[in-house]
């Protein structure tokens, strides 16, 4: 077992510091813009590279305890700025933080250990998360940071959103709302040349299946769930709400810790 990465995570603060300067630095090409407040008042950021109407969405921070899709969201943006042909057609935006509220309670600006990652542990249950609080509420008690989600989904209607998330201790998997044929490969092969385990059988995507190794696709709007026993329902997040617009969700997990058992595909004896 070993961490990826040692170096302090961005805070929201400084995430909406380096996004405004970007902004600055490519005023005709960049944009930041609030698009929504959080129940204790702290402001929503999106940020868009490009003009284009065909659209992609991606959302850090949906779990405060999953800090690398800030850092991860940045370098999409810079990339996206610096290579013109990742422009071509296709506009780019980024919701900094989807629960700053949450981001705020969960305190671990560089955890060296797994303990030291649990002393400042915050993690909202189900109700309180942007992505899943639809899954598991009826529409009219969502929190402010759902609606603004699905409204940033319901203006841009992106055709690709990208939701960054991670795990203490495993692998990378990928979880689609719709299949993408031919994923498994690029995937694994990004993966090997960061030195990340593909994880084959993470407890997330359990009775779904899967299009390669690491590669989990959630059940159809119209097919029946996994387990019926469950309180929530993964076709009721933010995730399935691109699909009204023709469009699929990727949620990217990737993992604080590595931990090379987690490629092993055989049965547990």
């Amino acid at each position: 077992m070993s961490p990826l990465r040692e170096s302090r995570y961005p805070t929201v603060a400084e995430l909406v510091f380096s996004a405004r300067a970007l902004a600055v630095r490519r005023p005709g090409l960049c944009t930041l813009r609030e698009v929504g407040v959080s129940r204790a008042g702290r402001p929503l950021h999106l940020m868009s590279v490009g003009r284009a109407r065909r659209a992609v969405l991606v959302v850090a921070g949906a779990h405060a305890n999953e800090p690398a899709g800030g850092g991860t969201l940045l370098a999409l943006a810079r990339r996206a700025l610096r290579e013109p042909g990742l422009r071509d057609g296709v506009s780019w935006h980024f919701l900094l933080c989807a629960d700053p509220d949450g981001a705020s309670l969960h305190v671990t600006p560089a955890p060296r250990t797994l303990y030291d990652y649990h002393l400042g542990f915050f993690r909202p249950s189900g109700p309180e998360q942007p992505e899943w609080a639809p899954s598991v509420l009826p529409p009219d008690r969502l929190p402010p940071e759902t609606r603004a989600l699905t409204g940033v989904i319901d203006e841009l209607r992106p055709y690709l959103q990208v939701s960054l998330h991670g795990t203490e201790l495993g692998g990378s998997w990928v979880q689609l709302t719709r299949d993408v044929p031919g994923l498994a490969e690029p995937f694994a092969k990004s993966a090997a040349q960061l030195h990340i385990p593909v994880e084959t059988g993470a407890s997330d995507a359990a009775g779904w299946p899967a299009s390669g190794p690491g590669v989990h696709v959630m059940p159809a709007p119209e097919a029946s769930p996994a387990y019926p026993s469950l309180t929530d329902d993964a076709r009721h997040s933010t995730w399935y709400h691109v699909h009204r617009y023709g469009g699929m969700t990727a949620v990217i997990e990737v993992p604080m810790w590595a931990s090379d058992l987690v490629d092993d595909p055989a049965p547990h004896p």
